[in-house]
């Protein structure tokens, strides 16, 4: 599996873990009142979920896939923008 295709699972994972989060600060809220323990709770969960972050990096230059210069975003890139690595397998 290439590491376009671990970051991009990365990705969804994140995104269900988003959902997850804030469903579950909905759900304490609307049975036990306003909570930010629930809300710190939830935040924890998501740092500790991302920590794999860090770990998508180009085989050949090692610059992350998520980064974009010093912004982070939520979808991992195709083509390494230092080295123009190709990271994701040719379509079918």
């Amino acid at each position: 599996m290439s590491v376009y295709d671990r970051a991009r699972r990365h990705a969804w994972f994140m995104a269900g873990a988003l959902v997850i989060a804030i469903l579950f600060v909905l759900v304490v809220e609307r049975f036990f009142g306003h909570s930010t323990i629930a809300f710190g709770i939830a935040i924890v969960g998501l740092v500790a979920g991302n920590t794999r972050m860090s770990t998508f990096n180009c085989p050949k230059c090692g610059k992350n896939l998520f980064f974009r210069g010093i912004f982070v975003v939520p979808w991992p890139n195709r083509t390494c923008g230092k080295c123009g690595t190709e990271l994701a397998p040719p379509s079918d």
